[in-house]
């Protein structure tokens, strides 16, 4: 008797569990690496955000188009060969379109790579399930990346330096420690905090977010 492959989760809960309840940075504590390192400002983040969010989105689909002519044996050297396709492709679309922001963090646009969150998404969801669940999957995780970056980013050049987004709100640094290394791990405490607090309020559900099967 054949086994029925697993029904995926529904949109929006895949949506919500990339952005929240397993965030990537905050939930999940996968890549802090650049999390501390690129997210000195709003627009490092949101740029790192982005790569991030495309690589992870395109490579899903890639693995859900070819999950079943994907050989069990050579599965993650060939999700790692995917995962550096799309890396390169989307290096060099940052480098063109925003080259200034890529010169302080095109290192660690390329070290996306190795970035825990891509492959475990690829082995855990887009080689089991078809093609839209995948990239919706892919989106959320992706999203929720991204969202975390940006809101490191906010916070710490606010906090740090007293602008946001290059736009100077305060003539004073008032916090210059947010700006540097350690302060990266301490506003990612923090934030941990807030998201565990909030989980805690909300008893984990999903919000309410209207009618629909999506």
């Amino acid at each position: 008797m054949s086994e029925h492959p697993p029904l995926p989760p529904k949109n929006r809960e895949l949506i919500w569990r990339g952005l929240f309840s397993e965030n990537p940075v905050f939930r999940l504590a996968l890549s802090l690496c650049p999390a501390v390192a690129v997210t000195s400002s709003m627009k490092n983040g949101f740029l790192m955000g982005v790569a991030v969010l495309a690589v992870q989105v395109l490579s899903s689909m890639t693995v859900a188009i070819a999950r079943n002519f994907i050989h069990d044996k050579v599965r993650i050297p060939v999700y790692t060969i995917v995962i550096a396709v799309w890396v390169s492709v989307i290096d060099m679309v940052c480098a063109a379109v925003a080259p200034e922001i890529y010169a302080q963090i095109g290192l660690y646009i390329k070290l996306i790579v190795a970035f825990a969150i891509i492959i475990s998404r690829l082995e855990v969801f887009a080689s089991k399930f078809a093609f839209l669940p995948s990239t919706i999957d892919g989106f959320g995780m992706g999203l929720g990346f991204c969202f975390a970056m940006v809101l490191i980013g906010a916070f710490r050049e606010v906090i740090g330096n007293g602008s946001i987004w290059g736009i100077e709100l305060i003539p004073i640094k008032p916090l210059l420690l947010f700006i540097l290394p350690a302060g990266g791990f301490f506003t990612i405490g923090l934030l941990m905090a807030a998201m565990n607090w909030i989980d805690v309020k909300r008893g984990g559900k999903l919000p309410t977010l209207g009618g629909g099967h999506g």
